[in-house]
């Protein structure tokens, strides 16, 4: 049975690694983006070149109507879906959360929360064996921000990852009798530029020494996690959440 897999927030960071990490264990791979179409060109092309099917697909997973077009254009490429990586992510601008501009609130929890919950509805639309599907397996990706509360920081972005561990938790009850499995990473401190999208590219250096392992992990240690939790390796877990955090 062909494995496709889609990854939303797909074009760099973990998404990135676990689209090339998915590639190299035979998965078909649906890379999704919203405003980097070179980032996801070139992902799209390198996987192409090691022997594997891919395709880059555009869509905003924060609206409902982009959502259904990158799973019918995952449907018109690669076929029937089985795995999803519900990736996509923000955190916003760091920020005290008196500070915080309410319409960059409202736009983190739309694609964080509700974007991930109608991305999830569509995967398992396809998936559920109660609907002509084959099962499969979703990973959403949380953040231990659920776990710490990112305090001074992102508390709106730890609150939308709280939720994604809910969702988790309910949804593997929920559709475990449709053969899907469905399994969360809460990654800790991550080298990716997600910390300077929140106006801090120093946070790594800087937070670095809270971590037990003392270092920030990277964005394949992630990706391995993502495709344990994928595979059949991992078919008697279901409503998990693994962290990656480096004991953090």
């Amino acid at each position: 049975m062909a494995k496709v897999l889609l990854v939303t927030g797909g074009s760099r960071g973990i998404g990135a690694a676990t689209a090339r990490a998915a590639a190299k264990e035979g998965y078909q791979v649906a890379v999704n983006y919203l405003r980097d179409e070179k980032a996801a060109r070139k992902l799209v092309e390198e996987i192409r070149a090691g022997g594997s099917k891919a395709v880059a697909i555009q869509g905003d997973v924060a609206r409902e109507l982009d959502i259904k077009g990158v799973f019918a254009a995952v449907d018109r490429e690669l076929g029937q879906l089985t795995h999803l990586v519900n990736n996509a992510g923000i955190v916003g601008r760091a920020a005290r959360l008196v500070d915080a501009d309410p319409s960059m609130i409202r736009e983190v929890v739309d694609l964080n929360v509700t974007g991930a919950i109608l991305v999830a509805r569509e995967a398992i639309r396809r998936m559920a064996t109660s609907s002509g599907g084959k099962g499969g397996a979703i990973v959403n990706i949380s953040s231990m921000a659920a776990t710490l509360g990112a305090p001074g920081e992102y508390s709106w972005y730890a609150a939308s990852k709280g939720a994604i561990d809910s969702l988790t938790i309910g949804l593997s009850r929920e559709v475990a009798n449709d053969g899907i499995r469905v399994n969360a990473v809460a990654p800790g401190l991550i080298d990716t530029d997600i910390h300077a999208s929140g106006g801090q590219p120093d946070r790594i250096a800087r937070v670095s020494a809270s971590v037990p392992l003392g270092r920030a992990g990277t964005t394949e240690e992630t990706a391995n996690a993502i495709l344990w939790l994928l595979s059949d390796a991992a078919s008697y877990v279901s409503g998990a959440i693994l962290r990656v955090s480096g004991g953090r």
